[in-house]
């Protein structure tokens, strides 16, 4: 090896090595009037928790519309992978 050459410990000096980003599971539950009923849950790989709020809100105002069948939701939940609530939001809190 010749002196002064380094060899590159991280891809950040490496413009050749491509970073992946790193993505997390979530799950959202849209929960319904009786206490834990769960009328919706999907799991979600998103790249932060904010994407992951947008994305039960959008499922939360879905399920809250008066065409779908059944009883409205009442609340929306994300839980990390860990199995930790990290978001929770009531249709009082939506502003309904």
């Amino acid at each position: 090896m010749a002196a002064g050459s380094r060899i590159p410990i991280s891809g950040a000096e490496d413009p050749s090595i491509r970073r992946i980003p790193v993505r997390e599971t979530f799950h959202i539950e849209v929960l319904g009037p009786e206490p834990d009923e769960i009328q919706t849950r999907i799991s979600v790989r998103v790249g932060s928790l904010e994407s992951a709020q947008e994305r039960a809100l959008r499922l939360f105002a879905r399920a809250r519309v008066p065409q779908r069948s059944g009883e409205p939701a009442e609340a929306v939940r994300v839980i990390d992978g860990a199995g930790r609530e990290v978001f929770y939001r009531t249709r009082f809190d939506a502003g309904d």
